[in-house]
């Protein structure tokens, strides 16, 4: 491959206007591979982006093509490639730090100060992401699919990778009690790790409840708790409030048993009240994992974290995960329950992520059936020389 080819892209351009333009895409760098992107999960930061045209207090600066997890096919290498070739499927790991900084010398990259991340609009220019035809790569971060794992399974490894990450630095434990915050697809991984990890007891809650009844028909979770919808006021209000669904959540019987404190808290809501709850469901010395990125500034009970030594430990995308996640969903380990079932609308070509962001943002789609993951597939789409 010599000349520089027509790709075809979605490009945000502001909130809720989504184009498919042609972008020029040159031939891979020495060290890059080229690929066909095949699979793209829609993630909560694309939707914020999407509805919002910034995500937080990142603000869209430029057109920003959004999509971080996904998977491909390779098409072209660079001169430099040696262990990846023209048709091995992917997994591909967006982010793309220094490699010189402290923190990825540490093995820690995922906090590099200078991270460029595929459809994030925090660095400038912005990384573009995945929700293209076709893109150039860094081979490092290309992870070969087995033959066993089809490429949507290959596009779940980023979220799995999330969860992961999470359960790694929980130290989770067999026999461990975990409580999870939030029945979203992150959530849901998180409790599928847990289960791995051969936790005892996996409680899920949510304000949804056909997503904590998902979690537990399909062997996500053991028990299911609905959260209450309620508005307390004021923080004494608010705290009284968590303290009561706490108590409920520890009452919860699983065989015979009450749940009570547990040892490992994964909060993947952001939310305020779920962050309260978090610190007064864990037992002393035990871990409130912070995953989900809502409110970002918070009220929280820290005396009640600190009088019991629970640590509070946050969660920023993942490290070193992409094989272990890889082989995890590849060993069919009968402790992991069938990820796959995470995706539940399928969107075909560039022109339908309007439609897949609508159902995204959406509890149930017009069908009525639950919505966890929306998958757009780009595969057989256009390019030209």
């Amino acid at each position: 491959m010599s000349s520089t080819a027509q790709v075809s892209a979605s490009v945000l351009h502001g909130a809720g206007d989504l184009r498919v333009e042609q972008r020029p895409l040159p031939p891979p760098s020495a060290s890059e591979v080229q690929i066909a992107v095949s699979a793209t999960g829609l993630c909560g930061s694309d939707l914020h982006y999407y509805k919002h045209f910034r995500n937080g207090s990142i603000q869209v600066r430029e057109p920003l093509t959004l999509g971080h997890e996904s998977a491909g096919v390779v098409t072209a290498a660079g001169p430099d490639v040696t262990r990846l070739r023209p048709g091995d499927r992917v997994a591909l790991e967006v982010g793309q730090p220094c490699e010189t900084c402290e923190f990825c010398r540490r093995g820690r990259y995922n906090i590099c100060k200078a991270m460029r991340f595929r459809s994030s609009a925090k660095s400038v220019p912005h990384a573009q992401g995945t929700l293209q035809t076709r893109i150039n790569h860094p081979a490092r971060w290309c992870h070969v699919l087995p033959e066993s794992l089809s490429l949507e399974q290959g596009a779940l490894v980023e979220p799995l990778s999330v969860a992961m990450h999470a359960g790694s630095r929980a130290g989770l434990q067999e026999g461990n009690t975990v409580l999870v915050l939030g029945a979203g697809a992150v959530g849901l991984l998180c409790a599928a790790v847990a289960k791995v990890s051969g936790a005892k007891t996996v409680v899920i809650a949510d304000i949804l409840p056909e997503r904590v009844e998902f979690a537990v028909q399909n062997g996500f979770a053991d028990a299911a708790f609905t959260v209450p919808l309620a508005r307390p006021e004021g923080i004494e209000e608010k705290l009284a409030y968590a303290q009561d669904v706490a108590e409920k959540i520890m009452g919860i019987e699983v065989a015979g048993e009450s749940v009570g404190e547990v040892d490992v808290t994964f909060e993947c809501t952001g939310v305020e009240s779920c962050m309260h709850t978090a610190i007064y469901s864990t037992k002393p010395g035990g871990k409130v994992m912070i995953i989900g990125m809502g409110t970002p500034i918070q009220t929280i009970p820290i005396s009640a974290a600190s009088l019991k030594e629970v640590d509070l430990l946050g969660v920023f995308r993942y490290a070193n995960t992409y094989p272990a996640a890889i082989e995890l969903l590849a060993s069919k380990n009968e402790r992991m329950p069938d990820v796959s079932k995470l995706v539940t609308q399928r969107f075909k070509g560039l022109s339908n992520i309007p439609a897949a962001f609508d159902v995204a943002g959406k509890v149930k789609d017009e069908q009525g059936n639950l919505v966890l993951k929306v998958m757009v597939d780009t595969s057989d789409e256009g390019t030209s020389s």
